[in-house]
Parts: structure tokens; sequence; C-alpha cells
């Protein structure tokens, strides 16, 4: 293709972006028109299907700067991904398809939801490593059933955020051979120039963390397409270093920090136009030769998967189909379940849960943030990624978070992350987009209450169940012990759209005497009951072994009461009230015994025994009984 057709695709998304910004006076032109060349060439090393957004070996394309949706959306109703004129137009809109910031699943073609800066940057690590891992256990030395590239564009408020180094440090221990990422570098962010505030050598940085390094002109077509041919064949994850300019063709806002969060201006848009040839009085406008080269993608797109799929039925080895299918298909019916007898940690239960799974599962799969021995999330015997299912993330928590993010979305694997319940603050934002995109990621956080004793009050959450439990679409489980875990694990499996957490303790629980088929689903059931009760008892995890103790000394002193185990606090409030009410009775004092803030508690409860200070280093039946949560204690309080 020339060049001059290049330039005049190139000037047509960035009057497109700067239109959609105008008309919703609000948004970012800067990156769209920035980033425009990058585009137009990257497209034609883009391996995609705009009939099939889900075509497992397509390449996938990140924007790790999803402030720019301009050119995002621009991307896309230009190579046929079903978005309109009117779509553009209503840029920024109620109920629109063109939100302010790419949400998977609502704008077909996006890939995962990106906004927070560096998320994006991990989950294009994320899908590069299960592309490899699906790879390994795929391909063959003569025939490939992946071997896609993955592509990321980020900028300078990226790169500077901490999950980057995080993620990119994974990347070139791992030598993701298959990851492009290409740096906007226009060393503008919205307070001014990047002099202000970062002074680093970006190659030294990459450089230093095992990746290969190139830079270009972000506005020369033929530097930007050599660079981008150079990094498909390298065997190291590369960073193409694009020098650009910010509002590139803005006329007086070229450049300027200005143009990175507002509206341009009509008259500085149609001066822009005129500058390029283009008609100012035309606004959303695409001449004809322009939208015929950029849906090219729609014909190109589907016979590159007609050919994958062709190849599949020809490959040497039908061994290759199965694997895939059995990735593809995971069998729930094939897990041979544990059962437990005896006292035993929440943790270590629920590593003989995931144990049993993976054996069943191949596409189960996942990793500690160096914390394997304690989480107890070893995959007995399974080996070690790419080719086995233990992947050692390092001290990473929110890279691992939002790297698992990406694995989940790429198709056929079911991930999961672990780490101590209080280092989820390192992965708050990465739980929040899993649970806003509908993603079923696996959280295994253990360690969860003053239980974990001797390390203090650092290491003992407090507030971290409410935080979680708050979160729309994110379900916590709890579970007393390993019969209720193994039914948490049952139904997570079943939640497609949606992410869960398996918060776990340390220390022993008892096993616990109840009938609980069906009602774990629920999130919450009645565990011990009497027809005259005048006390309801509500707890999750360590605490309901508590509950029924106390249940018994109230026994003993003429004072009947129930006992309700709440599992998944979130499952069970989108119960209904008949249910609700068939569980804790209203007519009795409801009482919640939780050894955290436990303050959502208060929706059911007249009154919440938890914890109202931070914990304390002691060894944790001290704790407990210092604390409150002994008989005598919740007696006392009761």
């Amino acid at each position: 293709m020339s060049n001059q057709m290049r330039q005049k695709m190139a000037n047509t998304i960035r009057f497109l972006a700067a239109d959609m910004v105008q008309a919703a006076n609000s948004g970012h032109p800067g990156a769209p028109m920035g980033l425009a060349d990058i585009a137009v060439v990257l497209s034609e090393h883009l391996n995609h299907n705009p009939k099939n957004p889900s075509w497992l070996n397509r390449d996938r394309l990140v924007f790790s700067g999803g402030h720019a949706t301009g050119l995002i959306y621009s991307l896309y109703y230009l190579w046929g991904y079903g978005l309109e004129v009117n779509d553009l137009k209503n840029f920024r809109q109620l109920d629109s398809k063109t939100p302010g910031h790419p949400e998977f699943g609502h704008t077909a073609g996006i890939e995962i939801t990106t906004g927070p800066l560096g998320q994006g940057i991990a989950n294009a690590v994320g899908f590069s490593m299960a592309s490899k891992f699906v790879g390994a256990q795929t391909n063959s030395k003569t025939a490939k059933v992946i071997d896609h590239n993955v592509y990321c564009l980020c900028g300078d408020g990226d790169l500077e955020e901490g999950i980057s180094y995080e993620a990119c440090s994974i990347a070139g221990h791992n030598k993701l051979d298959n990851l492009i990422v290409i740096y906007d570098s226009n060393r503008i962010t919205i307070e001014g120039s990047t002099d202000l505030s970062i002074s680093e050598n970006i190659r030294d940085r990459f450089e230093s963390q095992c990746w290969d390094v190139l830079e270009c002109d972000g506005h020369n077509f033929d530097e930007i397409d050599a660079a981008i041919t150079t990094a498909k064949a390298n065997v190291k994850p590369t960073i193409i270093i694009a020098n650009t300019v910010i509002a590139k063709g803005a006329g007086k806002l070229e450049g300027s920090h200005h143009s990175h969060g507002a509206p341009l201006g009509n008259d500085v848009i149609a001066e822009a136009k005129t500058a390029c040839g283009f008609d100012a009085a035309k606004t959303f406008h695409v001449d004809e030769d322009v939208m015929a080269r950029f849906r090219c993608a729609i014909e190109e797109g589907d016979l590159l998967e007609r050919e994958w799929i062709h190849r599949q039925k020809t490959l040497p080895l039908m061994e290759q189909n199965e694997a895939l299918d059995a990735l593809l298909n995971p069998d729930y019916s094939r897990i041979q379940w544990p059962v437990f007898e005896k006292a035993d940690a929440t943790r270590n239960t629920n590593g003989k849960i995931m144990n049993a799974i993976a054996r069943a599962v191949p596409s189960f799969l996942g990793g500690s943030a160096d914390l394997s021995p304690s989480n107890k999330t070893e995959l007995v015997d399974m080996g070690v990624y790419p080719k086995g299912r233990n992947i050692y993330f390092g001290i990473r928590e929110h890279a691992m978070a939002s790297i698992v993010n990406a694995m989940a979305l790429y198709g056929p694997l079911l991930p999961f992350s672990a780490t101590f319940f209080v280092f989820s603050d390192y992965l708050k934002p990465a739980a929040r987009i899993a649970a806003l995109t509908g993603i079923q990621q696996f959280f295994i956080w253990t360690h969860d209450s003053i239980g974990v004793g001797e390390d203090g009050p650092t290491h003992q959450p407090i507030e971290h169940l409410s935080q979680f439990r708050a979160l729309p679409n994110f379900y916590v489980w709890r579970p007393a012990d390993g019969a209720e875990n193994i039914e948490a694990w049952k139904t997570a499996l079943e939640m497609k759209k949606s992410p869960s957490a398996f918060v776990c303790s340390r220390q022993n629980l008892a096993v616990v005497p109840h009938a609980i088929s069906g009602s774990v689903s629920k999130g919450g059931y009645l565990l011990a009951s009497d027809e005259n009760a005048t006390i309801t008892l509500m707890a999750s995890g360590s605490e309901v072994e508590l509950a029924l103790k106390v249940k018994e000394a109230l026994e003993a002193k003429g004072v009947k009461s129930n006992v309700v185990s709440v599992p998944c606090y979130d499952l069970f409030i989108e119960q209904n009230t008949t249910y609700i009410d068939s569980i804790i009775k209203p007519d009795t004092k409801k009482i919640a015994i939780e050894a955290a803030r436990g303050l959502e508690w208060y929706r059911f409860a007249d009154e919440v025994i938890g914890m109202d200070t931070f914990g304390a280093s002691a060894p944790a039946g001290q704790l407990f009984e210092k604390f409150g949560f002994s008989v005598e204690g919740v007696l006392a309080k009761i």
C-alpha cells in the first residue's frame, strides 16, 4: 500500500476521533490522533476476523491506554465489527455501544476491559502466557494449533504504573516471544511534559528485563512497518518505542498536554481538516477508498480462520485436536471430590479440592505470589508452566491477578491466583476489573483472620471481607469446613460470568455436623435449629464452629437458638425474602459473629460481634480469646 493512501487512512482515524470527542464534549483526542499512523500499519499485520471476534487463534490487541477510545471505536467501525456511524456519534452517551473506556462483552472486538492505567500491559502478558500454555498442550514440532501474536498499545502513564514493572518482568522471564508492546512515547501526561515526573531510560529498563527493544518514528509508516516485522520474528518479548506527537495534525494543539483529555474545539478541527485536504464541513466522514481498504479485514480474516480450521482437520496427530477439545470442554463430572472426616484448616481442604479438580480438568491451572506452600495451591506432579500447570508468579500480586484475568478470557482456560488474604490489597484493581467484566477467575486467599497469629496485625485481614462483599458480581466464599468448601467449588465452577474468592483459614477447623446438599449454592443455610429459638446466630468460616458451641452454652442456660452458616454472603443476599426469612427467623434476636469488621452483617443482625480494632501478635488461640471470640466472650456480649 502506498504511503499516500496510508496517510489518508490515518487522517480519517484522526478526524473520526476528534469528531467523536467534540460531539460528546468529553473524551481524549490526543492519544488517538498521535497513534493513528501506527494503527494503520498495525492493521496490515493484525490477524483477526471481524465475522468471528472469538476465533481462538486470532491476534490479541490490547489497548492499555483505555482512554484512547476515539482510536479504538474508529478502528472497530472501519474494520467492520458491527459499529455504525451513529454509534460513533453516541460516543460516551447512555446505553451506547461506545462508552468512555472499552468494555469487554459490550463492544464487539474488545478483548478486555481497560482504563485503569497499566492493567492492559499485564493483560497482554496474560494473553501471551495463555497462548503459550495452550500451545504447549496442542502444538507439535510439525503442526501448530496456536501461533498468533499479542499486541499492546501503551503510553507513558501505563509504564509509570507499578503493575507494568511486575508484568514485564514476568514476560521477560518467561520469554514470551509473541508479545509486542508498542509504546506511544509522546512524552506528555495530563499535567504537562513527562520531564516533570520521570527520567528513567526505558530502553535500559526493558533490556534489563530480558526484552528486545526497537525504536521508530511513530509517524513514519516504513519505520513502523519495519519495527513490527522485526518484532514478529524475535525470540523475546519486544517493546517498540514509537516516538510520537500527541494530537498529531491538530494545528496549534499538536504536542500540547491540553489535547489530552478535552475536546479540541470546532475551529481547531476545521483548520486541521482543511490542512489535510479534508472537507471541514463534514463530520464522521469516511471516503469509499478508505473504507474499502479497512474493510478488507473482513474477507482476509474470514479466510485466515477458514485456513486454520482446515489445518486442524489435516493435522498429522489427532491427539492435538483431542487436547484442544479437552481444554475447551471441561467435564466436571470426572472430578473425584475428596472426603474430609477430621479437623483441618480450610487452606488444606481447599488445596486437596484444587488438586482433585486439576486431575480431572486439564484447563485448570494457576499459581501463587510466592506462597504456594502456605496457600496449599501446588498442583502436585503437574509440572511447571508453560508445559505444566504450576505458574510461579513471584512476589507480584497485582500483575498476577491481571495476568490471570486475561488468561481466563483467552478461551479454554480455568485459571486461579493465590496469596494471603491481607495482600488482596495489592491486587484489588484487578479483582474489580474481574467483577466488572464478568471474568471467571478463582482467587485463593488464605490466612483469613486474626487466626494468622504471630505475624501480627500487618498480616491479619480485618476490613477485607467487607470490602470484597461490597464489590458487585464478586463472590466471596468463606467455608466452615471441607464439606462446605467442596460445595462452594461446585457452585463457583458453574458461575461462568463471575469471579469467586475462596477465603481460607490457617488454623484447623472442626468438621461441622450438617446436611448441606444444595444449600451452599444459596449462600447461607440453617445449620442447627430449634423451633422455640429466640436467638439466631449467624457466622461464616471459623466462627461457625464457635456459633455452634455458643448454641450449646445457651441451651444449658435454657435459651433456645438457631445457627445459620453463611459461606457466601454475596449469594445469600441475592435470595428472595421468603428464603431469607426461613433461614433468619424474623421474630428472633439476630446476632452475627465474625472475626472481621463485619459491618455488612447489620443488613440482618441486631448486633455484630466483630473486630473494632486491628489484631495483635500472639498465638491464634490467645488472640481469639483476647478479642472476644470465645464462648464466654460471645455469651457476655449476648
